[in-house]
């Protein structure tokens, strides 16, 4: 498993966001490399057949990843949001995103009030014809959901068919390229994600679990495993806000009474109570594993980071229930 960041509170971060405007002027570009083929082998499907790069801008590099591995070599994806100490939900874009954005022809934002910046920036630099994907919008979840929507499989991979349907529209020649790129993730790709989660569903499934944050819910549901955290408190993390005591004091007594399995917290975020929790949990002989906010580390694909997580998850689990 890929080793965690230091742990830092959303409080703390505004100082890491400060430090990444004054490098923005250098935005990480997260290109994909194409299918290796040699000339005299290359097919139209393999290498594409007119040539055009698509310009594509993606708000955080979770979406930006597979984005730029679903384009290979005619699309060049650039994600706004690459930096492990940038927080996404309070991002502030700077003069090299704007400009960036004006120069896109497809753009990706995840929606759902978990980045209303991207909103304004895309709305202040119209692209004329530009082509968006807000995903909240595509997966039906409206403002005020969880907006956690890549640790959701299931949505993960409804973002893999817009993408690639959204590619061919932009550029019908390249179609079949697209199709086989699309191919190729899913079925190969993604098969060490895909075949884990599948695995820790089948072995572990309504197992009872706690965590730090909402960020944890819709993976607990894509495994199949059953969340004792109240929601209340998981939001309250998420959003930055005091949780209740009522809350504490209910996931104090899961923890010392042993009615979670596992706990799993955002490394990225751990709060005083968070770090409590985490030290209770331990204490008691319950696993603990850790998720992030986004790509850790910095270069890790979607994949990689994906499935270093849920390996610890398993783990855990494992250790947990000695399945």
């Amino acid at each position: 498993m890929f080793p965690a960041p230091a742990p830092a509170s959303r409080s703390a971060r505004p100082t890491a966001r400060v430090a990444l405007a004054s490098a923005a002027t250098v935005l990480t570009a997260v290109t994909a490399t194409a299918c290796s083929t040699s000339s005299h082998t290359a097919t139209a499907a393999a290498t594409g057949a007119s040539g055009r790069t698509i310009q594509v801008v993606a708000a955080e590099n979770f979406w930006g990843s597979i984005a730029s591995q679903l384009g290979g070599s005619h699309a060049k994806v650039t994600s706004i949001i690459s930096n492990p100490d940038a927080d996404p939900h309070d991002y502030e874009p700077t003069a090299a995103d704007a400009r960036t954005v004006a120069g896109a022809q497809y753009t990706i934002v995840n929606g759902i009030g978990y980045d209303a910046w991207a909103d304004k920036l895309l709305a202040a630099n119209p692209g004329s014809g530009r082509t968006q994907l807000k995903v909240g919008d595509l997966v039906g979840i409206k403002p005020g959901g969880n907006p956690h929507r890549w640790y959701s499989p299931d949505n993960v991979h409804q973002v893999i068919e817009r993408i690639t349907a959204d590619y061919k529209k932009i550029d019908p020649a390249d179609a079949a390229y697209f199709d086989q790129r699309k191919n190729t993730f899913e079925t190969k790709t993604l098969g060490a994600y895909d075949k884990l989660i599948a695995d820790i569903k089948s072995k572990y499934a309504g197992t009872p679990i706690g965590a730090s944050e909402s960020i944890v819910t819709p993976l607990a549901e894509g495994l199949g495993l059953k969340m004792l955290t109240p929601e209340t408190f998981l939001d309250a993390m998420s959003e930055g806000t005091d949780p209740t005591a009522k809350d504490k004091t209910t996931i104090d007594q899961q923890i010392k009474n042993k009615k979670i399995k596992i706990y799993v917290y955002n490394s990225q975020n751990s709060t005083p109570d968070v770090q409590a929790q985490v030290k209770a949990a331990k204490a008691q002989g319950i696993p603990v594993a850790t998720v992030t906010e986004t790509l850790t580390p910095a270069g890790a694909t979607f994949q990689q980071w994906q499935t270093a997580q849920l390996r610890g998850i398993e783990q855990a689990l494992a250790k947990a229930t000695g399945k």
